[in-house]
């Protein structure tokens, strides 16, 4: 073979190889997504048991200040830890869960059950974000080879995939979001022609 048929060669199983690394990791962000809303649904499914939401148990100070009048004796501590989930609702009661990854159920207290699923969310939430940054870094790279120029130009990819998210600081003008439809519009435009 010429030297120019083996580079082509070369390019070509380095690019299924990337193109391999961004499937298998898109599979993982599917698997990760569907552990996350299991989970998301038992805490939900626990909170509906103690009876509280989110935002339905008050702050520690709040207690305070209703409870420094009450209390004569030194031994009351000022401050009652209370648990976003549990509330008033009985933490040691024993409630059955099965343990990610496993087939074994476990009767454990209540309040643990919700703290190991609380836990458990914030790493399957810090993977999700570790995971779409690696598949945004992989399609970059495959566009910037040229295998997605057919299809979409590298320019409009590279825009796409380097879009972040940011919270707003104050109302949008009625023209910064006319801006933002405009080139909403253009990008449909150049990827569907």
């Amino acid at each position: 073979m010429d030297e120019g048929m083996q580079q082509f060669q070369q390019s070509l199983i380095e690019l299924e190889i990337e193109a391999e690394h961004l499937l298998l990791a898109r599979n993982q962000v599917i698997e990760n997504d569907k552990e996350r809303n299991g989970n998301r649904e038992a805490l939900t499914a626990l909170r509906k048991r103690a009876k509280t939401t989110k935002t339905s148990i008050k702050f520690p100070f709040e207690s305070i200040m209703k409870d420094i009048g009450k209390s004569g004796s030194k031994n009351v501590p000022l401050v009652k830890e209370i648990c976003g989930t549990c509330g008033n609702h009985d933490e040691k009661e024993k409630t059955w869960m099965m343990f990610p990854g496993s087939d074994v159920f476990a009767c454990i207290p209540f309040h643990a059950a919700h703290t190991i699923l609380d836990k458990d969310q914030e790493r399957l939430e810090y993977e999700a974000k570790k995971l779409q940054s690696y598949v945004k870094e992989k399609t970059l790279l495959i566009s910037e080879k040229g295998v997605l120029a057919d299809k979409i130009s590298p320019g409009v990819l590279r825009s796409l995939v380097t879009l972040t998210d940011k919270p707003k600081q104050g109302g949008e003008s009625r023209q910064e979001r006319g801006g933002k439809v405009k080139l909403a519009r253009s990008i449909k435009l150049s990827i569907l022609s």
